[in-house]
């Protein structure tokens, strides 16, 4: 391997490279690099704001003797009661998710707006101070509650829980991101975040939501509420608990916009790593059911029977426009939205991505300076979005206007705020008023004198900001609605620009403009085209808008990842992409593989057993037979440490080595093999045997799964790469090229396949490192 490396400088570096070094430094994860222990294959990662060990999913199914015998004996009754219960858990998936999101939408709604109107009504009697009061203290109550139970409850329901749950679907076992604590704390710091005017989102955390769902529904019964009926242990496994988190992601995104396609797509293109047309299908599924409730739901808050601002409409913005006519003139604007989105969109995630890692250094220090911070920023806001209206000047009311003006404790396009009757705030309507309806405004049409141009650049700007530093702070915080919002300022503003150059309202620019900073940002194409024409119902818009997110993606490509990816990459998440790394081209997979082995015979010693699984953190062992029980040493197979465990527990132990045969299956059952649920791991520590036992000796071959994935220690490491993605392998065994010696060489797992893991081994492809097409940032930008 040496020959295709080129030879160490012993030279000093120049200033360019040592600013290179500084930058990889500083884009490196949040946590210091973590050196994997021989006995362990953990890793660390920020799994909310609390740093956790993690370990790797099982997709693979560990076909021993007892999963082909449970298999065999399986009637067609049992095969159509597993298909039926695949269905009928998406089913219920979709209706609960619905219900969330509809609660969840109406209980921010009616919060949010009884704090405008009591704010409203206090200024319409000149009682400002008053009125600042009870907004600034309503704000620091919700944002203090949202924080206290996150930080206290749940900390990893903080974020907005994309990076984790598309985490979870390649792969990443990490702790508590799909639990029940997780889900209350996700449905109520959401609500409570959301309501408080920080510049939140609640499209991820409604994602999260759906993917806690859907992951407690799968996981296939449960002893201690009674629910372990057959039909549901089907489930009681990580591919089947994967597809549904799947269609859960889908289903949430479909009821935070209302966008049914959209949410498939979304899981598709941007949450999932492993995808069927089966899949597909039962996706789709979810989120029809979704779409059918959501619809039931509406039409009864229509009725007015939701409260003074449950209209229960969620996020949708109704900017269909019946004579909509593209000309030449037309398409410049356009292609500037979207470089221009691009760019803004890059530097968007490099300023996320550097505050986030400033509150993670933050956060380690103790509970007080999480909540600390959260509080700092809901102060910051208040004051901002009370403030920032006192500089706008007051405009007349539009003789032609179509809704009251000024609007007076609702929300409304005409903020009267300070202004005298007959008069309007333009930047209260913007900046006073929820997400939401910060967004029907920018959308709406007819409105294209509603606005100065003053009013939309300081509207942007302040949305920049505030979206940046609010979703670092330990509460359930989405991004979607804020770079929506802050898209559609800017797309506005570009559209007051080119007023009487082009045909389209500003309303229709704001549209575009939300998306080229969603493309700018999140990189995501068809998704994002098909979730803004849900949302808008304006299929009229669909050149534009792709034309629009193909021009920001690219542009952004050449700056940065994806916001997700940034995040996922900081917080130290062993994610495995599609495309690996071009120098894994030059290794083969015994260049990774290190030792020392933990290996298991077919018929092993309990005290061995004991010892391994007490030094060692391993999650599986290749078992291997050798004279007198076979000819020369094979390897049999792998069994997960879960399933020695088990065993032990039993205790069926032999007095000497021989096969357990057929007595296997009158002693042990296929449930006591299958997944435990959450927070039911069996601990080798909680195993007590007597002396005599540990002289015993236990049959692994019935347990053991016979046919693991292996490659030979010749492949190349970018190959194996591929095959462990494309697969959802835990474990790939590394077998040698000649038969002679021991039968298999290692064990190759998630971290072996880490850049960190391999540049750290061999450090001379640093300088060989492949680099993608970026345009450097100025060095006075490297150092922050």
């Amino acid at each position: 391997m040496s020959e295709n490396v080129p030879p160490v400088q012993t030279q000093s570096q120049d200033p360019d490279q040592e600013h290179d070094h500084d930058h990889e430094a500083l884009t490196s994860p949040l946590l210091p690099h973590y050196q994997r222990a021989s006995n362990s294959t953990s890793q660390l990662a920020i799994v909310g704001v609390n740093v956790c060990p993690i370990e790797s999913l099982d997709y693979e199914i560990a076909e021993n003797d007892f999963y082909k015998q449970d298999w065999r004996a399986r009637d067609k009754i049992q095969n159509f009661q597993y298909i039926f219960m695949k269905w009928l858990l998406c089913f219920l998936i979709g209706c609960i998710v619905s219900v969330v999101g509809f609660c969840n939408n109406l209980a921010v709604e009616n919060i949010a707006g009884v704090k405008f109107v009591i704010t409203s009504n206090m200024m319409l009697t000149g009682r400002y101070e008053m009125a600042f009061l009870v907004f600034f203290l309503s704000n620091l109550v919700l944002t203090l509650f949202a924080a206290i139970i996150t930080t206290f409850i749940s900390p990893a329901a903080a974020g907005s829980g994309i990076p984790e749950v598309k985490a979870y679907l390649n792969g990443v076992d990490a702790p508590g991101i799909i639990s029940l604590r997780t889900l209350i704390v996700k449905i109520i710091g959401s609500i409570s975040a959301v309501s408080s005017s920080l510049l939140v989102g609640k499209a991820g955390p409604m994602m999260h939501i759906g993917a806690c769902i859907a992951s407690l529904l799968g996981q296939g019964g449960s002893r201690r509420y009674g629910l372990t009926w057959k039909w549901i242990r089907f489930f009681k496994n990580d591919r089947d608990r994967r597809d549904l988190v799947t269609c859960g992601s889908a289903a949430g995104i479909a009821a935070a916009f209302r966008a049914p396609v959209g949410g498939v797509l979304f899981a598709l293109e941007e949450m999932a790593s492993w995808w069927t047309s089966g899949l597909l299908w039962r996706a789709f599924f979810t989120t029809a059911v979704v779409a059918i409730i959501l619809r039931a739901l509406i039409d009864v808050c229509l009725s007015g029977k939701c409260g003074l601002f449950g209209k229960g409409g969620l996020i949708m913005f109704d900017v269909y426009s019946a004579n909509i006519s593209y000309h030449m003139q037309d398409v410049p604007p356009v292609l500037l939205l979207g470089v221009v989105g691009g760019i803004l969109g890059s530097l968007y995630n490099f300023l996320l991505d550097k505050v986030l890692r400033v509150y993670a250094i933050i956060n380690k220090k103790s509970v007080t300076y999480k909540i600390f911070i959260a509080c700092t920023i809901s102060i910051f806001t208040s004051c901002l979005l009370f403030g920032l209206p006192w500089l706008a000047s007051c405009q007349p009311c539009p003789l032609d206007s179509t809704e009251d003006c000024p609007t007076i404790g609702r929300s409304g396009n005409y903020k009267k705020f300070q202004c005298p009757p007959g008069h309007y705030n333009d930047l209260a309507s913007l900046i006073f008023n929820t997400n939401d309806d910060a967004i029907r405004n920018l959308f709406s049409k007819n409105t294209d004198a509603e606005f100065q141009h003053s009013t939309m650049l300081i509207f942007f700007v302040t949305c920049f900001i505030l979206s940046i530093i609010s979703y670092g702070v330990v509460a359930p915080a989405g991004l979607f609605v804020p770079v929506i919002v802050t898209g559609a300022s800017y797309g506005r503003f570009v559209g007051m620009l080119f007023n009487s150059h082009t045909n389209l309202n500003h309303g229709l620019f704001a549209v575009l403009g939300a998306a080229s900073f969603l493309g700018g940002s999140m990189r995501m194409t068809v998704s994002l085209c098909v979730i803004i024409l849900e949302l808008t119902n304006n299929l009229l818009l669909l050149p534009m808008i792709m034309i629009v997110l193909l021009v920001s993606k690219t542009v952004a490509d050449a700056f940065n990842g994806n916001i997700y990816d940034l995040i996922m990459k900081a917080k130290g998440f062993p994610y495995l992409e599609v495309h690996v790394e071009p120098y894994m081209r030059q290794l083969t997979v015994a260049d990774v593989v290190t030792g020392p082995l933990q290996v298991c015979h077919g018929n092993e010693k309990v005290g061995n057993i004991v010892h391994i699984l007490k030094t060692t953190n391993h999650q599986g062992f290749p078992v291997i037979d050798e004279p007198p029980h076979s000819e020369s040493p094979v390897l049999y197979g792998l069994i997960l440490r879960a399933h020695l465990i088990t065993l032990l527990k039993k205790r069926v132990f032999l007095r000497t080595p021989v096969r357990i045969g057929s007595d296997a299956f009158r002693h042990f059952s296929a449930d006591e093999f299958a997944k435990k649920g959450l927070g039911n791991v069996d601990k080798i520590e909680d195993i007590k045997l007597t002396e005599e036992e540990m002289e015993m000796f236990l049959d692994l071959h019935p347990f053991t799964n016979a046919s693991p994935y292996t490659v030979v220690e010749t492949m190349s490491l970018a190959k194996a790469s591929t095959l462990f993605r494309e697969v959802g392998l835990r474990h790939l065994l590394v077998i040698p090229k000649r038969t002679t010696g021991s039968p298999v060489v290692g064990i190759l797992t998630r971290h072996d396949f880490m850049p960190e893991h391999v540049l750290g081994l061999h450090p001379l492809l640093v300088i060989s490192k492949w680099k993608p097409l970026r345009i450097a940032l100025p060095r006075f930008l490297k150092i922050f």
